[in-house]
């Protein structure tokens, strides 16, 4: 028990502690770009790396993992701190130590690029995640979603053609089949552009949290565009984590709990970053969340009214 206790004590210090950043080589190298003779660990020069030598499997792999932005060292070490100590990477990175991390907003489209290849069929049962949700979902509520074939436009139309007049109960189900295609229409806009909606959602969040935390204990002078890009990095965070149930095929109500867990998550990465205590960082977060919510809801209303306001 001491010795787990000893363990987890190291850990908390070590999450804490800033990257440290490797000694420079005493070695003299010659750079096989350009011809330069230096000390150090790059070429002064033209940047190339010491430790590139003769071409390998490794090089190769590495080469190729740095077309998709994969083959530095900042990549990994930053989903690996972003899962062990979020909050204090994203503060070393808001300090200045860029080099060390990968860029949020590259971090953030690679993940969803990987996410959409995991929900395809890059996963343990190869299978395309997407559908397979959809059919559960179909399932869990028991019902088909109905096709809009009829469109409420043309009931003068159907009236004069047929010379029959629509019941109250044929234009209101006309009514109900327009407004479900126009609806799903605008939620099918919104799945193609996810990436782009997610960052302008962020962005709008990103202000009351930052009224909310800019004077926090471990940051007391952050700014808005800090704020933002600290929500980009705990997204990423989020994104990581959500890829488990994706690459695991787990069910829709096990994906949905574990969802719901690891957005609780995300009061880890926001109380580090700032140094609250849990109970001041919960109160915040619920606080900032309220005008974000309101803000969503008058965007679904003002989506309702146009919709309605057009069939």
């Amino acid at each position: 028990m001491k010795n787990l206790h000893n363990r987890y004590k190291r850990f908390k210090e070590w999450e804490q502690q800033p990257h440290q950043v490797a000694p420079l080589s005493e070695d003299h190298h010659e750079c096989a770009t350009c011809g330069t003779h230096y000390e150090g660990n790059y070429c002064p020069r033209c940047g190339q790396s010491a430790k590139i030598g003769r071409y390998s499997f490794k090089n190769a792999i590495l080469l190729y993992l740095d077309v998709w932005g994969l083959g530095n060292r900042g990549m990994f070490r930053s989903i690996r701190d972003l899962i062990l100590r979020p909050g204090y990477m994203i503060r070393d990175y808001l300090r200045g130590m860029q080099m060390a991390y990968f860029p949020p907003f590259k971090m953030f489209f690679l993940l969803l690029a990987l996410s959409l290849l995991v929900d395809s069929g890059m996963n343990i049962q190869g299978i395309n995640r997407e559908k397979q949700n959809e059919k559960e979902t179909e399932e869990l509520f028991s019902r088909v979603k109905p096709k809009a074939t009829l469109d409420a436009s043309n009931d003068k139309a159907d009236e004069k053609k047929t010379g029959k007049l629509l019941t109250k109960e044929e234009k209101e189900k006309r009514f109900g089949q327009e407004f479900e295609r126009k609806w799903d229409k605008i939620i099918e806009l919104i799945d193609q552009h996810s990436s782009a909606v997610t960052i302008v959602g962020l962005l709008f969040f990103s202000l009351p949290l930052y009224l909310l935390f800019r004077h926090s204990p471990a940051i007391p002078d952050l700014r808005l565009s800090e704020c933002f890009v600290a929500m980009v990095y705990i997204t990423n965070m989020i994104v990581i984590y959500d890829i488990i149930p994706s690459l695991l095929c787990f069910s829709v109500k096990a994906e949905i709990v574990f969802d719901m867990l690891i957005l609780l998550l995300a009061i880890i990465p926001i109380k580090q970053l700032s140094g609250y205590s849990y109970v001041s960082t919960i109160w915040r977060l619920i606080a900032a969340l309220i005008p974000f919510i309101i803000m969503c809801l008058l965007l679904l209303f003002a989506a309702i009214i146009i919709i309605v306001s057009t069939i």
